[in-house]
């Protein structure tokens, strides 16, 4: 009989991109690198786990703008394409590498990847939320919500209409798409204000995660740490974010994906290939772009990019079963640790971003792979579970308050207002306002339902926090401004038009097609609470 529990729990998240305006925007690779490189890998993960009779636990959060992305026609078609050009130019570096043996063999390796990944995409008709939501059927992952669009609650507070429309939209799409309502939250970021836990009871939804410190300083302080959840006064629970098993994978410094024998993410063929050559599979305009086709290994610490040796698939599996069998043997010690301790199973919660696990760290799913057989046949200190299977298990737990916290560089808020980004604040409380006040309206006719409910959607994605904290960042920091003030523009004069009763309806259609998210959102839902 397991003594304790561990809760794998990935975050897929990415921003809301999609321009049908374009023929071709490089940002919308953002979510084809991810399907290539992390959600359909886990699929293939999920597929063989369960062929193979293990009866695996994993949580995954599908954030709305993910799932919204994933369904769409227009972005499966240009995924469609994008994956194609990926085959043809794997196929020409086969005949193109003919006399040297080393990078064939690594070309014939992504051959076979992107035809299995084909395979795949053509299997579920393109869409991959119907993929995954055949596991949650199973009951063998557990899909949680998020923000609407990742909004950064703590930030938008004082306007407590705001985050409800966060939660609340974000309740009916999941809704909508798995046909039951969610029973989890990923709060955006980790990030964790008292009194949000209002919301989320009032929303329906039975526990939330947040980082390890928003835990260890709750009133009173918890007796067990992150080891077991703790009751909010609405009843809603909190799991904090477990620090040790959480830095073993993700710091690159003293975690697994640094390790010499794995691929290395910064050296692409799409930057190193000769120029006329890789032309067709870079940007139109003739600009070098990352392909995801990796040549070398990380080799060796303070080696420059020049220096790298060459990647072997083979060696790096071996060193990911050895990872997952050291991380295993951690979580048995720190779970008999603990149960000999505590007066109830402890649950260990490791939860991460789902793109550390392919994107960025390339053998990250074969390590779940091993993680979860070694787990289901080499030990029987711990059982893998989610969050909500702990809860009912273990209905009795201390009630506490937790400490306002979040994920991000030292565990506050500070990544997300500071310098690069404060500007942006103003705007999104005054929208916010704006909005409050347009809830109360009463359309006059379609045209300014239509408006109305188009008002909120330019209003919850002007709030995506992923626009700050790409400012933060340093990295496509234009992009990040224009969505950021693209919105707020789209949004204001919508507002205008709304309260002066002349709504520009050709205008309004063509922000409709490129801002399509929620379709069924009702404005109302920023009427006072």
């Amino acid at each position: 009989m397991a003594i304790g529990y561990v809760a794998l729990v990935l975050h897929a998240h990415l921003p809301f991109v999609r321009h049908p305006e374009s023929d071709y925007v490089l940002e919308e690779e953002w979510l084809f690198e991810a399907i290539t490189e992390t959600y359909v890998p886990l699929l293939h993960v999920f597929e063989g786990l369960k062929r193979d009779g293990v009866d695996f636990k994993i949580t995954m959060s599908m954030t709305p703008p993910l799932v919204s992305m994933l369904k769409d026609p227009l972005l499966q078609e240009r995924y469609d394409k994008h994956l194609a050009l990926l085959e043809e130019l794997v196929q020409k570096e086969v005949e193109h590498n003919e006399h040297n043996g080393h990078i064939r063999y690594l070309a014939e390796h992504y051959v076979n990847e992107f035809s299995m990944i084909r395979q795949t995409w053509n299997n579920y008709g393109g869409d991959l939320v119907l993929a995954f939501k055949q596991f949650l059927d199973s009951n063998n992952l557990e899909i949680i919500t998020c923000g609407a669009t990742h909004g950064y609650f703590p930030l938008m507070k004082m306007y407590p209409q705001a985050v409800w429309a966060q939660i609340q939209v974000a309740c009916e799409h999941y809704e909508q798409t798995f046909g039951r309502p969610p029973k989890g939250i990923w709060l955006p970021e980790c990030a964790y204000y008292e009194g949000v836990e209002r919301l989320l009871a009032d929303a329906g939804l039975r526990y939330f995660l947040t980082d390890g410190h928003g835990i260890l300083y709750a009133r009173p302080r918890p007796r067990f740490g992150t080891y077991a959840p703790i009751y909010t006064e609405t009843g809603v629970a909190a799991f904090g974010r477990d620090h040790e098993s959480s830095q073993q994978v993700w710091s690159s410094e003293v975690g697994y994906p640094g390790s010499p024998e794995y691929r290395e993410f910064y050296k692409d063929l799409g930057w190193e290939a000769e120029y006329e050559y890789i032309k067709p599979y870079i940007m139109p305009n003739g600009q070098r772009k990352n392909t995801g086709i990796k040549y070398h290994r990380i080799t060796g610490r303070g080696l420059g990019l020049g220096d790298k040796a060459l990647y072997d698939p083979y060696w790096a599996r071996e060193k990911v079963a050895e990872h997952a069998a050291n991380f295993m043997f951690n979580r048995e010690q720190q779970v008999g640790h603990l149960a000999g301790i505590m007066q109830r199973p402890p649950i260990v919660v490791s939860p991460y971003d789902a793109e550390l696990f392919g994107h960025w760290w390339y053998e990250g799913p074969w390590f779940i792979d091993y993680l979860f057989r070694k787990s289901w046949y080499d030990q029987g200190t711990y059982d893998m579970t989610h969050l909500a299977d702990y809860l009912q298990d273990n209905p009795t737990q201390q009630v506490c308050k937790p400490s306002q916290s979040s994920w991000g560089y030292k565990g506050f808020h500070e990544y997300w207002l500071n310098e690069t980004n404060a500007w942006i604040y103003p705007h999104l409380h005054k929208a916010a306002e704006r909005m409050i006040e347009l809830g109360r309206r009463e359309p006059a006719d379609e045209l300014e339902w239509k408006a109305l409910n188009q008002a909120a959607r330019e209003v919850l994605l002007a709030q995506s926090s992923d626009w700050a904290f790409i400012m933060r960042t340093g990295t496509m920091v234009p992009y990040a401004v224009r969505r950021t003030r693209s919105h707020l523009m789209r949004f204001n004069k919508l507002y205008e038009d709304i309260k002066i009763g002349k709504i520009d309806s050709g205008w309004l259609e063509k922000v409709e097609e490129i801002d399509n998210i929620f379709p069924k959102i009702n404005y109302r839902v920023y009427r006072p609470l």
